[in-house]
C-alpha cells in the first residue's frame, strides 16, 4: 500500500463495558486496527454491535475501558479533556448522520466555526472556509441558514465543516443514512474527490453496503471484535 505509507490511526486491544451497577455489558472486546494517510475505510456490523461507539472512543467522544487509540502518535485517551479537545480540532473532523449544524448560523459561519475556535482570525477563517464551500458546490447558498438547505445541501456544508481543519482523518457515521439514493451517490462522490485532493483518511461507519464496497477496505464489528470483510 505504497499510497497508505504513513500510519495515521491505530486501535490497540480497545475495549469497551458498560457497567451499570447490576449488570455488565461487553460492546467492545480487544479491537486492533490500523488506518493510513490518504486511506477510505468502513465499518459496518448490525445495529447494536458498536460501530458507533468505536467512532466515539477513535474520536475521544467516550473513554475505553481498556485499550489505546493513537493518532500521529498521540495516545489520546492519556490528555486532559482540554488537550482533547485541542487535538480533535487539529487532527480529526466529524461528519454525522444528522448534520448538527448551527440552525442560528449561516452556512459559511457553520463551516469557519472549527477555525474560530482554534483562534484564526474571522478574515482567515472565512477565506478557507468560502474555499471549502466552493468546492462542495455551494458557492450560491454560502449566506443561507441550515433550515433553508436540503438534507443533500446540510450533509455537504457538514462534510466541509469536517474538513475545514485539514484534519488527518474524517470519522463519519452514517454519512449517507438520511438521504436519497442519488444524493448519497452525489455525496459519496464528493468524499472521494476531497479524499483524494486533499489527502485525508476517512473511517466510515455505515449500513449501505454499496458504500462499503466503494472503500479501500471494509471491516466488519461482529461480537465486539474487527473481521475483515
Amino acid at each position: 500500500m505504497s499510497e497508505h505509507s504513513t500510519l495515521i490511526l491505530s486501535c490497540n486491544k480497545l475495549a469497551k463495558t458498560y457497567d451499570d451497577g447490576a449488570s455488565k455489558v461487553n460492546v467492545l472486546s480487544s479491537i486492533n486496527l490500523e488506518v493510513y494517510r490518504g486511506e477510505r475505510l468502513a465499518i459496518i456490523g448490525q445495529s447494536g454491535s458498536g460501530k458507533s461507539t468505536l467512532l466515539h472512543l477513535i474520536g475521544g467522544l467516550d473513554k475505553p475501558s481498556a485499550g489505546k487509540v493513537i493518532i500521529n502518535g498521540t495516545d489520546i485517551h492519556t490528555l486532559s479533556e482540554k488537550a482533547q479537545g485541542k487535538f480533535r480540532n487539529q487532527h480529526l473532523g466529524f461528519v454525522y448522520q444528522f448534520h448538527h449544524l448551527l440552525p442560528e448560523f449561516t452556512a459559511l459561519e457553520n463551516v469557519a466555526m472549527p477555525l474560530l475556535i482554534r483562534g484564526e482570525s474571522i478574515e482567515n477563517a472565512t477565506i478557507t472556509a468560502t474555499e471549502l464551500i466552493e468546492r462542495v458546490g455551494l458557492r450560491d447558498r454560502i449566506s443561507h441558514k441550515p433550515g433553508e438547505l436540503s438534507g443533500g445541501e446540510r450533509q455537504r456544508i457538514s462534510l466541509a465543516r469536517a474538513l475545514v481543519t485539514k484534519p488527518d482523518c474524517v470519522l463519519a457515521d452514517e454519512p449517507t443514512g438520511n438521504l436519497d439514493q442519488k444524493t448519497a451517490d452525489e455525496t459519496y462522490q464528493l468524499m472521494l474527490e476531497l479524499n483524494q485532493s486533499l489527502a485525508i483518511s476517512f473511517i466510515i461507519v455505515t449500513h449501505d453496503k454499496g458504500l462499503a464496497t466503494k472503500m479501500d477496505r471494509t471491516v466488519e464489528l461482529v461480537d465486539g471484535e474487527l473481521q475483515p470483510v
